[in-house]
């Protein structure tokens, strides 16, 4: 990032009047109030930040999955394309450098000082989980000359580096966490700690989760190791008690969970057809999943309809009973959305989940699906699919009888890939779009995996014809003042959101 700093006069001369009254100035300084934020005044902001990353871009990364779809036909983000001259899906960019960015620095170096080892753990699993999921976005980052003083422009990193990172960066964290001397004190900890309110076994879980991510996202290469996922996924999150949920109070537009109504986030959104295709039987042999009215909405006539990409809604004409509903679950003519109760993630209160426990069990059943060892990989499907049923509150008596249906294989021969990254994509809808993203592209948005996916009729001018693999760098930090920097990994070509990442490649 190329940043300018200016100093006005005035500030230069109080700058020189300090350094040669010092002690003047020491009469200010009050010791009963610290003059340097402490780690849990730091942490709060960053975990609200971690959301603010993920759900500003899962705008459009959940159409280029088709989680849902815009209202209007030819949207350019259906189309797999992107805004130019704009920030829309730069927020990881800003969340990972800016909002996060230096202030884990700092929690680190003052939790330092009292030996704070879970603070500084907590730090190192956020910086790790924050490499992971903006590399995942964005490809080649900056590295190495991040917090480099007195640069004005930043070379890229390759994604390899990147990936050594986060796993150099999490298992420091691992180290930490699980450090008792010094400083430690869960309550000291829950002090800044809104997710786990202080257990730092329970962020060891979420570290280990970030490190089966990083392992598992290689799965094109030869170099994946499907039994360090599978370790990985068994030292992760333990049960629905584990996901990491940042919460929200849910009073107002400050406060509220950004997908809920009172933010009015989403009011040009629509359900898509795909995962409506994937809970209403079209896709499982005619079974309809008990989560379809927990998760969807049907239109005011009482039938369930999704919005295909490109095509926008063309039942939104007023007062039609065909139309699609928001996704809080009413219909489009509602106008005041503070007073929308909302439904599943889309309420005002609810906590966004950035890792969850189903997400972990389709990580370990794919790995042993590839590693053909299916027993296992049966086992944690079918825990994958029990716990996002219970995430969703769907009643045990009709979550047992989809698992006994022929919606779900009933042995482990019959298991096949795509039962295990469909029911993922399930598990995943919106709140966990970055992560789905990841799986599409690993596949390439294969078919043959994601049965009945269909890219956009109507592929982005700049494509080439191509669908989307990476989002570009964030426009004003990069573009506006980082541009030789650009040219350097090509992000300044027409198509450079076409072009595969490491992640992917074999």
């Amino acid at each position: 990032m190329k940043r300018k700093f200016f100093i006005p006069a005035l500030v230069a001369i109080m700058l020189v009047f300090s350094n040669s009254c010092n002690d003047y100035l020491d009469i200010n300084f009050d010791p009963s109030n610290p003059q340097v934020a402490e780690g849990f005044a730091l942490l709060p902001p960053m975990l609200a930040n971690m959301v603010r990353g993920e759900t500003f871009d899962t705008r459009y990364v959940g159409q280029y999955i088709q989680n849902w779809n815009w209202i209007l036909a030819n949207n350019v983000w259906d189309q797999h394309g992107y805004a130019p001259g704009s920030d829309a899906a730069g927020e990881m960019w800003r969340q990972h450098y800016w909002a996060i960015g230096r202030n884990i620095e700092l929690m680190i170096e003052q939790a330092e000082l009292k030996q704070q080892w879970d603070y500084i753990g907590v730090g190192k699993a956020i910086r790790a989980w924050s490499w992971q999921t903006s590399t995942d976005v964005y490809g080649e980052m900056i590295l190495t000359q991040m917090f480099e003083p007195n640069r004005y422009v930043f070379d890229y990193d390759t994604q390899d580096k990147i990936y050594a990172e986060v796993q150099r960066v999490a298992l420091e964290a691992v180290d930490d966490l699980k450090r008792t001397d010094g400083g430690v004190s869960q309550a000291g900890l829950a002090r800044g700690d809104l997710v786990y309110a202080g257990n730092r076994e329970k962020w060891l879980r979420f570290t280990y989760g970030v490190l089966a991510r990083n392992a598992h996202h290689i799965s094109n290469k030869s170099t994946y190791n499907a039994d360090k996922v599978i370790e990985y996924c068994d030292l992760a999150l333990q049960s629905n008690a584990d996901n990491f949920n940042v919460p929200h109070a849910g009073t107002s537009g400050t406060d509220g969970n950004f997908f809920g109504p009172v933010r009015n986030n989403l009011r040009s959104y629509r359900q898509s057809a795909y995962i409506l295709s994937l809970l209403n039987g079209t896709i499982f042999n005619g079974v309809e999943d008990p989560r379809l009215s927990k998760l969807l909405s049907p239109s005011p006539d009482g039938v369930y309809r999704g919005v295909t990409p490109t095509a926008g809604d063309p039942t939104n004409t007023l007062n039609n009973p065909e139309r699609i509903p928001l996704l809080w679950g009413v219909s489009p003519t509602v106008t005041v959305a503070a007073n929308i109760p909302g439904k599943y993630i889309f309420t005002n209160a609810a906590p966004h989940s950035l890792m969850t426990y189903s997400e972990i069990q389709f990580m370990k059943a794919e790995a042993a699906f590839i590693k053909g060892s299916k027993p296992l990989a049966y086992d944690a499907f079918k825990k994958g699919i029990i716990a996002h049923m219970d995430f969703a509150g769907v009643a045990a008596a009709d979550r047992d009888a989809y698992l006994a249906s022929a919606a779900v294989p009933q042995t482990a021969d019959a298991l096949t890939l795509s039962d295990i990254m469909l029911q993922k994509y399930i598990s995943l809808w919106v709140h966990g779009a970055l992560e789905t993203w990841v799986d599409m592209r690993r596949y390439r948005y294969s078919s043959n995996v994601y049965t009945g996916f269909t890219l956009p009729a109507t592929l982005y001018l700049d494509n080439g014809g191509q669908p989307v693999y990476r989002l570009r760098p964030r426009y004003n930090s990069e573009f506006v003042w980082n541009l030789d920097a650009l040219n350097g990994i090509g992000a300044t070509e027409a198509n450079f959101h076409t072009q595969e990442l490491w992640f992917m490649q074999n």
